[in-house]
């Protein structure tokens, strides 16, 4: 991979340092203490993030420290603090959704796009207790929600490598009953890198086996099509009852993922939302609400378009994932001595299937078990309590879990697992412009169905192998959080630090044939910085800075590295907004990171350069109906990768063994109408 001249990143880290990059929300004084205590709410999510449909892109270009896994032109995953996959909970609409790939193709934040969320709330640390499994922080995307009256949009957006989308969406209603329904449509093809080279020119670029390089006839293709559709209703059959009811749906096609091994044929997705909420039922319950969620996965993953299918697939190879999550929770709300008190249950199922088929040389993989129809079934109880001590607002929750893990096999052993979760937080006003705010955390989550269970297809070269390892025992996260917090007249801060011990934590051993997943203690700290300033003549300033490292206590078996994997480097933002006329916003943004200089070698990552891109974009208002919002990414076309190679995901490796880095777009233009009555 060659790399264009960029900004000295020492340099750029003592600006950081100093002034503070990232991109963070001024807040109002009514959202402080939601701030302060429960992490960073991103408002308008659907008419601010218009580049595409993929709200990890999304999520990492304004938030410092949330970074990208990159994996295709669309559905990328996100890294929070240093950890992802099940180390964070991804929440929709409060329901989840578990992606169906063991290779994470289709992360839970690709179930859903940009032009169907309206905000989405980042929570750091273990300080959630009605969730099952929010280990390090959460990411709780909430959906559009129906108004009163009759309103809609009709959104058209093109961009380069001839990027298409057309959205529309209808709400209305009375002041009992609304409804809305959304629509979208999108394709795209493959983008270019700085260097010009396509998605599957990166693979020849970087010196892919043959088997893994693009047949000729695909190599043109198109990097995926998507279509979406969001349906909601409230309804308020009475004063105090409230029934919400959502479904969203997500169809997907040929998604690329030129660095895996194959692509994606389908990636198919189905969430259900159920809410029903009473009020005012007396002095035992100020709240209740029922909350019931389903949501399905299917992804099936080939490498039909690769040199080793041969012409026309005949010696195609797939891997047909299904996943499945229904969720059951009640919370009860009581006034107690001065503060609110919530309890209640949550129960959640949660599948996954899979099974490898073949084609010619390859037919004898079908029927192969990949992760055989695993159950995870688990029973939770919790509580929390809030009270206002004077100057001091206390949070308190506690949860139960108890959590069985059954294979569909019986020559695999089940699992049970018990936790006690607890966590402390505090929020201290000093006066009326400063806040200090500090917890004390302990949670815990099971390991997923493909650390315990996942098994290879056969090669030619080996057989099939069982690479989960069946014995892992839980991960505990124990966190100590401190920060303070400015909110003074044109001027908000927010600086955080935090220490996570993480016992019998999951890694990828790399140097094992078999039983890849190893539990090891580990430690994992960093500190952020963000805010924003009032520069007058209607300028602002947005800036964050995040940083963290992690180490293993000990080296895994037969290694003697004791970095942990994908642990971002210092990473920052850095935007100046000019807001003109009603509603008009010119914005130019600065987004770098420094080099990757403490990673897991022996577990395939490699040592990164670090880089600097321009962003900008326009936002205008014409009348009352029409907007216009365009801008440029990546402005002098820089050639650069985010995502690093750590071997827990099946990636393409060179002849050397080095796994191949898949680079980020290059210049990027894009233009989207919107029409709103």
């Amino acid at each position: 991979m060659t790399h264009k001249p960029s900004l000295s990143l020492l340099s750029l880290s003592i600006l950081l340092a100093t002034s503070g990059l990232g991109a963070a929300e001024m807040p109002s004084p009514e959202e402080m203490a939601t701030l302060v205590v429960k992490g960073a709410r991103i408002e308008d999510v659907s008419e601010r993030y218009v580049k595409s449909a993929d709200l990890a892109d999304g999520l990492f270009r304004n938030r410092a420290d949330v970074f990208l896994v990159r994996r295709s032109g669309i559905a990328n995953d996100v890294i929070l603090r240093g950890l992802k996959k099940d180390n964070i909970n991804v929440l929709i609409d409060g329901g989840k959704i578990y992606g169906a790939c063991p290779n994470r193709m289709d992360p839970p934040t690709s179930h859903v796009l940009n032009n169907n969320v309206d905000a989405v709330e980042i929570n750091e640390g273990p300080y959630d207790v009605e969730n099952f499994g929010t280990l390090g922080g959460s990411v709780s995307i909430t959906t559009r929600a129906p108004e009163p009256g009759f309103h809609g949009n009709v959104d058209l957006n093109l961009g380069r490598w001839n990027y298409r989308k057309g959205a529309a969406a209808l709400s209305g209603g009375n002041d009992s009953v609304q409804a809305l329904v959304s629509f979208s449509h999108e394709e795209s093809d493959q983008y270019e890198d700085g260097d010009g080279h396509t998605l599957a020119e990166q693979l020849t670029e970087q010196g892919a086996p043959a088997k893994f390089l693009y047949q000729p006839s695909e190599e043109d293709r198109k990097a995926y099509k998507k279509r979406t559709m969001l349906a909601k209703v409230d309804w308020a059959p009475a004063a105090n009852q409230h029934l919400e009811l959502g479904y969203t749906a997500n169809r997907s096609e040929d998604v690329l993922y030129p660095n895996s091994p194959m692509d994606a044929l389908e990636d198919d997705s189905d969430l259900f939302n159920l809410t029903y909420t009473l009020s005012d039922l007396g002095t035992w319950s100020r709240e209740l609400e029922l909350k019931v969620y389903d949501s399905r996965v299917w992804h099936p993953m080939s490498n039909r378009y690769r040199a080793a299918a041969g012409p026309g697939g005949a010696n195609e190879r797939q891997n047909r994932m299904h996943s499945r999550i229904s969720g059951l929770r009640i919370r009860n709300r009581m006034g107690l001595a001065g503060g609110d008190l919530a309890f209640g249950l949550d129960t959640s199922r949660r599948n996954w299937d899979g099974e490898y088929r073949g084609r010619g040389m390859n037919a004898g993989i079908t029927g192969i078990a990949s992760i055989d129809d695993v159950d995870t079934d688990n029973l939770g109880l919790f509580a929390e309590y809030d009270k206002d001590l004077g100057r001091l607002a206390l949070r308190l929750g506690a949860r139960w879990d108890h959590t069985r893990i059954e294979p569909g096999t019986s020559t695999l052993p089940d699992n049970d697992y018990n936790a006690l979760n607890a966590f402390v937080f505090g929020t201290w006003g000093l006066n009326d412009d400063w806040r200090l705010f500090g917890g004390l955390g302990v949670a815990h989550r099971v390991p997923d169905a493909r650390e315990l269970y996942f098994r290879t297809a056969p090669m030619m070269e080996m057989p099939s192998m069982l690479a989960g390892t069946p014995d892992l025992d839980q991960v505990r996260n124990t966190e100590l959080d401190l920060g303070a917090e400015l909110d003074r007249e044109g001027l908000y801060l927010k600086a955080k630090l935090f220490h996570s011990w993480l016992g019998n934590f999951i890694f990828y051993n790399a140097s094992r044939a078999m039983h890849r997943f190893e539990n090891q203690d580990a430690r994992l700290y960093g500190l952020s910085l963000d805010g924003n300033l009032d520069l007058g003549s209607s300028l602002t300033l947005e800036f964050g800075i995040a940083w963290q490292r992690g180490k293993k206590d000990d080296p895994l078996t037969g290694q003697h590295d004791t970095d942990m994997p994908e642990i971002p480097p210092l990473k920052g933002n850095l935007a100046l907004g000019w807001h003109y006329q009603d509603g008009g916003l010119l914005r130019a943004e600065l987004v770098a990171a420094d080099a990757w200089s403490d990673y897991d070698a022996e577990n395939g990552e490699q040592a990164l350069p670090g880089w600097a891109v321009v962003n900008l974009s326009l936002r205008h208002q014409f009348g009352d109906h029409l907007v216009l919002l365009g801008g440029v990414d990546n402005l002098f076309d820089r050639t650069y990768a985010v995502s690093n190679t750590y071997k827990d995901m099946t990636l393409v490796a060179d002849g050397t063994g080095d796994v191949l880095l898949l680079n980020e777009p290059g210049r990027y233009w894009y233009a989207n109408l919107s029409w709103r009555f």
